[in-house]
């Protein structure tokens, strides 16, 4: 027999309708009944009719992850599946679905599929897709929506982002602290904004301790690959002051890089120090195993969602960008001298 609001509102001994405002999440319900009824529910394996519900409160129960799908290196990318699960898990737990939705930068066609039409109650948009132009257009139509990643638009927009110009700051820190002196970066193409933002915050981490030219001459800009990182590390090792460590602005480039290193006869990290950014999918598994800082994209999927979640239940109330900090993992990549790896966590 079909699990109904009037068995749950029994089993929790609340009113009918205390259930339907639990299930719409109404702020109007203390937390401690939500947990209990909740718990009701899942215990009794209750599912929500979408249909029913849509056509109570006049809305979708539909939350648009919206992200370039063209971009095939993003789906190759273990990171996007963490961050699609940390927004999934907060989006199930107050009954919205969540749909994956294609789109390029700056398509304003979006707005016909998924605003207009009243497919979706709110929007999670990939920095790659948000211009100036549809961030206004959205502004306009007063759906909600947060953009993951820091944006190049107009403030005001709501964003959630991982500091990674910190984890730059950090990955500099860390070598100098370890005795390394001379140190480079290997990053991807001007064009992605990640690895610009890891770049600009290596420059002034630079900058910082009175090294500017010099940093400039050691970092190498290509392809985010294996074959990429081999190269350009070996063109680094042919200069006359060639680096004694290296930032990687991914796992891959860092991978290429021990190889060019193995190939050059030089130890890590003995004669040279080696940080990547992201802790998966390989980092734990080298030889040496990377120290890296490491990007928590679970939790900032659990951000974004919970910020629009927010934003469609109080419209009104002000809600400001939030900025995940990294942590440092500390392994065998960095440490001179240093014996077994036991994968040291020192946080931001």
């Amino acid at each position: 027999m079909k699990v109904t609001i009037n068995d749950i509102a029994r089993a929790a001994g609340v009113a009918k309708s205390t259930v339907s405002k639990v299930l719409n999440d109404a702020p109007t319900i203390s937390e401690a009944t939500k947990e209990k009824v909740r718990q009701v529910i899942k215990d009794l394996q209750y599912t929500p009719s979408s249909i029913a519900t849509q056509l109570a409160r006049s809305a979708s129960f539909n939350i648009a992850f919206i992200i370039n799908m063209d971009r095939k290196s993003d789906f190759s990318n273990p990171f996007f599946f963490s961050l699609l699960s940390g927004a999934e898990s907060v989006t199930c737990a107050h009954g919205y679905e969540l749909t994956i939705a294609n789109a390029s930068y700056g398509d304003t066609e979006l707005l016909n599929r998924y605003v207009y039409s009243k497919k979706a109650d709110g929007l999670l948009i990939h920095s790659s897709i948000i211009s100036p132009e549809l961030a206004e257009e959205l502004r306009k139509t007063e759906l909600p929506y947060v953009v993951i990643g820091r944006p190049a638009v107009p403030k005001g927009t709501l964003w959630v982002d991982i500091d990674n110009d910190a984890g730059s700051e950090i990955a500099v820190s860390h070598l100098l602290e370890q005795g390394y002196r001379r140190i480079g970066m290997l990053t991807g193409m001007p064009g992605d904004p990640i690895s610009q933002n890891r770049l600009n915050g290596f420059k002034r981490a630079m900058a910082s301790r009175g090294v500017t030219d010099d940093a400039l001459k050691l970092v190498r800009t290509g392809p985010g690959d294996e074959a990429s990182g081999e190269r350009l590390m070996t063109d680094l090792l042919q200069q006359n002051e060639r680096p004694d460590a290296i930032v990687c602005t991914n796992n891959y480039l860092a991978f290429g890089a021990l190889q060019a290193l193995e190939k050059a006869g030089l130890s890590v990290p003995g004669s040279f120090g080696v940080v990547a950014f992201d802790n998966f999918p390989i980092a734990p598994y080298m030889r040496p195993p990377l120290t890296v800082i490491h990007m928590d994209t679970h939790e900032l999927g659990i951000m974004a969602s919970t910020m629009l979640l927010e934003r469609i239940r109080e419209p009104s109330v002000s809600v400001e960008p939030q900025i995940l900090l990294p942590e440092l993992f500390v392994r065998s990549s960095t440490r001179k001298g240093c014996g077994k790896d036991n994968g040291t966590i020192l946080g931001s």
